[in-house]
C-alpha cells in the first residue's frame, strides 16, 4: 500500500496543476468575444461614442452613432478644432479631410488616421481606408439617411405642446419637449432654452435653413440631454462665431459652425461639415 501512495501522491497533484490550467484558459477573453462597449470592435468605430437616445420617441441613429463627425462630401477644420469622438467620410476618399494633417494608424493597417485636433481615442476614417473601414461607414451613412428620413417623417406638431410654429424665428423662447415643425427657413437670432426631463425628447422639422446668430447659446434646464434633441433640416446649417448649441443635427445638406463655436452633440451632414477652431463633444 505504501509503494502505491507514494506512486499515486505526486501524479495527483500534476492532475490538479493541469485542471487548473484548463480553467484559466476557459476564463480568458483570448481571441474570443468582445468586452467591450456597444461602440467598439471589428464591426464599429474605434473610439469614444458618446451616448445615444434610448428614450421614447427618439430617432434611432443606428451606426451613425459611433461618429461625432459623419458627412459625405467632405469634412473640413481650421485648426485648431478640438473634436471629441470620431469623424466619419464616406463615400468620398482622404483626401475630403482637410485641415486635420492625419497621421497614420500606430498599427499600420490604415484601417483609420489620428489628429492632434481628435481627441485620443477618437479617429479619423474615410472611405478609401483599409477594411473593414469603408464598409462600416457605408453602414453608418445609410443609417445617418434614414435617420433623417425618420425625424421628417413624424407627424407636424405633434408633442407635449402639439405646437406647429409655421415659418419664422426663436426669440428668447422656452421649449418644452415634443416635435416643432417649421415650413421654410428658422432663424434664432437669441439664446434658446430647452426645458425637460433627462427622458423628454425634442424633434424640429426645418424645412429650409437654419441659422443661429454668433455669441448666442441653447441651454438645457430640468436635466434635458443632447443625446435627446434631434435638428431634422432640409437646407444648409450656419452657426454664428462663438456660439453654442445643443443636440443631433442631421442636415440633408451642408453644416458650417463660425469661428470658435461649439457643440455638445453630433453634426451628421449628407453634404459636408465645416469646422472653424470649432469644439465638438459627443454628448
Amino acid at each position: 500500500m505504501n509503494r502505491l501512495e507514494n506512486y499515486l501522491k505526486p501524479r495527483s497533484w500534476l492532475l490538479v496543476l493541469a485542471l487548473a490550467a484548463l480553467v484559466t484558459g476557459c476564463g480568458s477573453s483570448g481571441g474570443g468575444g468582445s468586452t467591450g462597449t456597444a461602440g467598439s470592435g471589428p464591426s464599429a468605430a474605434e473610439g469614444p461614442t458618446g451616448s445615444v437616445s434610448t428614450a421614447a420617441g427618439s430617432v434611432s441613429l443606428g451606426a451613425a452613432g459611433h461618429y461625432a463627425i459623419l458627412a459625405k462630401t467632405g469634412v473640413s477644420s481650421v485648426p485648431n478644432s478640438v473634436v471629441t469622438g470620431n469623424v466619419g467620410l464616406s463615400p468620398t476618399a482622404r483626401v475630403g479631410l482637410t485641415g486635420w494633417s492625419e497621421t497614420a494608424a500606430a498599427d499600420n493597417t490604415d484601417v483609420y488616421a489620428t489628429s492632434a485636433q481628435v481627441a485620443a481615442p477618437g479617429k479619423l476614417y474615410a472611405a478609401d481606408y483599409a477594411q473593414p473601414t469603408p464598409t462600416n461607414l457605408g453602414t453608418a451613412v445609410l443609417n445617418m439617411e434614414a435617420a433623417y428620413t425618420d425625424a421628417a417623417g413624424r407627424p407636424a406638431g405633434v408633442g407635449a405642446t402639439n405646437l406647429n410654429r409655421g415659418a419664422g424665428t426663436l426669440t428668447n423662447d422656452t421649449l418644452v419637449p415634443g416635435t416643432y415643425t417649421w415650413n421654410s427657413a428658422l432663424n434664432i437670432p437669441t439664446d434658446l432654452t430647452l426645458s425637460g426631463s433627462a427622458t423628454d425628447v425634442w424633434i424640429f422639422q426645418i424645412a429650409g435653413t437654419l441659422d443661429m446668430a454668433s455669441a448666442k447659446n441653447v441651454i438645457l434646464s430640468g436635466g434635458a440631454l443632447p443625446q435627446n434633441i434631434f435638428w431634422q433640416v432640409s437646407g444648409a446649417v450656419t452657426m454664428g462665431a462663438s456660439t453654442h448649441f445643443e443636440g443631433i443635427i442631421l442636415g440633408q445638406t451642408g453644416i458650417t459652425f463660425g469661428s470658435l463655436a461649439s457643440i455638445n452633440g453630433r453634426l451628421l451632414a449628407q453634404t459636408a461639415v465645416v469646422l472653424d477652431q470649432t469644439t465638438v463633444t459627443v454628448p
